[in-house]
């Protein structure tokens, strides 16, 4: 537990408001752009032998980020700012490009939460089963098995559509806390929802409920009032901030964020989804239209794989917590559920290793009838976008959703570049007429579905924190495609010709930013 002074310090170091933090980074930013082309300049002009030397050393850096293991796109455009200005190019890589920032952040290394061995045993039964079902399921359950991150039986699912029967959910559950209250977001962000949800957070907390709240400092520097925050840790909620940005502006360790969505009560109930805590969200309020967003409700076994995610987070952040591990196991009877469940997470502490991209690419290649994906933004590796156009050119039905109304239009402009060849290769892309479309889920086959808050981009593959379940037969799966035939409904076909209409201006603008996509 944290003492009154360590909260009071906290209180101090977020005096900085919002504006002053974002302007910090930025003034941050220009300073190092302008120091390196100063010395650019300086080295260039005055100091030729030594300019010389800088130019062979950034040819051999850019040679050492080609063989290194890691993104394709990452790589390339570090190798063009290397080759096309040496001197700019080796100090920002030195700032910014180097393997060592994800394993700088404020996070302790820690052995994963040990597991008891029947739980693995039975991990182990449930893949066994599945693969003889499926081989093609089981490939992608063992994949992510070999992770530690187990696959479960006894477990139920209901998938929401919308996020205004998501937070009703939400709330009724967590009314019914009894032990405890585990909550992950990128976003917690003040207003009607918030305000709902505080409302039952403090009234279980009075109750003797442990409550503990982990949000994304980059999602809410506009988005939470120290006031706010002050009310949540007076309520004796225990509170972590992901990443304070202020902490960091020299460094430009914002870049990370955790973008996870995770809610678990008692170890038997949890959510996930692309949904955060705000009022958009419940379309209480209009932003880029029509908001259509999507979440899940697990109950069961698998619930621990999510209540062990939040703990492995809590314990890297420093803190810990009052009981042993197997106290925050559910101590409910677990419901008979069909199919199976594998809750599993992701974050750069992982790279090059990934498995929500690992994920993404097994479940493409395993589609043999038809292959339903929503996203917000799409900026993917070569191997992503051949494998789907592999799968469409094999006669997979592979459609992709995506919103109409961006909320990031130079996001929006730089996916348009990956478009026309999925068309050419007959992917189908609808767009979602109505508004944004910011659900992250993937169906295959009706057979085996994806729902988390993995974007299908570079950010969520490399930088951020993620989290997902997949469920593989289980009822939750037609859920979501009648969900996604809805969305269809809605949409309009956007089509090689509308791609082929786009402006010159339009298309060399979009082809640049696509240089620039990791970064957005």
């Amino acid at each position: 537990m944290k003492r009154k002074a360590d909260y009071a310090s906290e209180r101090v170091e977020r005096r900085i408001s919002a504006a002053t933090s974002i302007l910090m980074c930025a003034m941050t930013v220009i300073a190092q752009i302008a120091v390196t082309l100063a010395v650019d300049y300086f080295l260039e002009s005055y100091a030729n032998f030594i300019y010389a030397l800088l130019e062979v050393a950034s040819i051999l850096v850019a040679i050492w980020v080609y063989q290194r293991s890691g993104s394709p796109s990452y790589k390339l455009v570090w190798m063009c700012l290397l080759l096309a200005m040496p001197v700019s190019g080796m100090i920002l890589f030195c700032l910014w490009g180097g393997t060592h920032q994800a394993k700088q952040l404020s996070l302790k290394k820690i052995p994963p939460l040990p597991q008891r061995e029947s739980l693995q045993m039975a991990s182990e039964t449930n893949l066994s089963r599945l693969t003889r079902e499926s081989p093609f399921l089981g490939r992608v359950a063992a994949y992510l098995q070999k992770r530690g991150f187990w696959l479960y039986r006894d477990t139920t699912a209901k998938y929401f559509g919308d996020g205004g029967a998501f937070f009703e959910d939400l709330l009724a559950n967590l009314r019914q806390a009894e032990t405890y209250i585990f909550i992950e977001y990128y976003i917690v962000a003040e207003g009607k929802i918030w305000d709902q949800i505080f409302s039952v957070l403090k009234e279980r907390s009075a109750a003797g409920v442990e409550v503990c709240l982990i949000f994304d400092d980059f999602g809410n520097l506009t988005r939470m009032s120290d006031a706010t925050l002050q009310a949540i840790q007076d309520a004796g909620i225990e509170v972590e901030v992901f990443n304070p940005v202020h902490r960091y502006v020299s460094r430009i360790y914002f870049n990370y964020r955790d973008h996870r969505k995770i809610v678990v009560i008692d170890g038997h109930v949890a959510y996930t989804g692309g949904i955060n805590i705000g009022d958009e969200y419940a379309n209480l309020f209009v932003r880029f239209g029509h908001w259509k967003d999507s979440g899940i409700r697990i109950e069961g076994e698998a619930v621990w794989g999510f209540a062990a995610q939040f703990m492995q987070m809590w314990k890297m952040m420093g803190r810990t917590f009052p009981n042993e591990d197997d106290f925050y196991r559910s101590r409910r009877e677990m419901p008979e559920g069909t199919g199976w469940c594998q809750p599993f997470c992701d974050g750069p502490l992982n790279n090059p290793d990934n498995p929500a991209e690992a994920v993404y690419l097994q479940l493409i290649a395993s589609a043999q009838r038809m292959l339903y994906i929503t996203t917000p933004y799409y900026a993917v590796e070569d191997s992503m976008q051949q494998a789907l156009c592999i799968a469409a050119d094999a006669g997979v039905d592979v459609r992709l959703l995506v919103p109409a109304i961006p909320d990031k239009k130079f996001a929006y402009m730089a996916a348009e570049t990956y478009w026309g060849e999925l068309l050419r290769h007959g992917v189908k892309i609808y767009k979602y007429t109505p508004g944004f479309l910011h659900a992250k889920s993937v169906l295959v086959d009706r057979e085996v579905a994806l729902v988390g808050s993995i974007n299908m981009d570079y950010r969520s593959f490399q930088l951020h924190y993620e989290c997902g379940v997949l469920l593989y037969r289980m009822p939750a799966v037609e859920e979501l495609l009648e969900d996604m035939d809805d969305i269809i409904e809605q949409s309009q076909r956007y089509t090689l010709k509308d791609w082929e209409k786009r402006s010159w201006p339009r298309r060399v603008a979009s082809s640049l930013l696509r240089l620039a996509a990791i970064w957005f």
